[in-house]
């Protein structure tokens, strides 16, 4: 297996896991390992991460807008307020993860959010807290050195399970920093690797 490939409409070098799929190679160029500050996205990423558990994230990407159709584009407050009715709605809707406790726990956790929210000003300061407000710069060479797993996503996780979130192991957890640029895993040699350690 080749450690990087060319997209498939230009030379650029790229991390290997996005492939040649135009979702995944959208979301690795313009999307993956950018720093994100938003509450609204950041909830909305740390929901589709729960819901990958298990499955594939370009079966996320191809979901994602339905996601944040169903789920009123991810309006934390909105969702913490659902009910029943929304549970019953959502469970009847193919273009989403159709999985009780999945859906089940976005609720909650926009719920735990809310709350976060109030105790430090933002779901941005709680999480980039982690980092030191700065990305962790990694300089990997090779896929296989990316870790699954970190002592800090160990510990996000253990602080978000204690406040009620579910979904959210360290695996998940570290995911979702590489997604959301708490810590820059773009291999040395991909095209993206520089230029975000450049824009920090």
């Amino acid at each position: 297996m080749h450690d990087m490939l060319e997209g498939p409409e230009t030379s650029l070098v790229r991390c290997a896991w996005c492939g040649d799929h135009e979702l995944y190679v959208a979301y690795h160029d313009h999307e993956w390992g950018v720093p994100l500050h938003d509450d609204r996205q950041l909830f909305e990423l740390l929901v589709l991460e729960g819901a990958q558990a298990g499955l594939s994230w370009l079966t996320i990407l191809k979901k994602r807008d339905n996601y944040r159709k169903t789920f009123n584009n991810f309006t934390i407050n909105e969702v913490a307020a659902f009910g029943d009715r929304e549970v019953a709605s959502l469970l009847a809707d193919p273009g989403i993860i159709r999985n009780r406790l999945k859906i089940a726990s976005a609720i909650q956790n926009a719920q735990v959010v809310v709350k976060i929210q109030r105790e430090f000003g933002s779901l941005d300061a709680y999480l980039w807290q982690c980092v030191d407000g700065k990305p962790i710069q990694h300089s990997y060479t090779k896929l296989s050195q990316l870790p699954a797993v970190n002592d800090i996503a160990i510990k996000l996780s253990s602080d978000l399970k204690k406040r009620g979130m579910n979904f959210v192991g360290p695996t998940i957890c570290y995911a979702f920093m590489q997604s959301s640029g708490m810590v820059n895993d773009h291999l040395i040699s991909c095209f993206r690797y520089e230029q975000l350690k450049t824009e920090v």
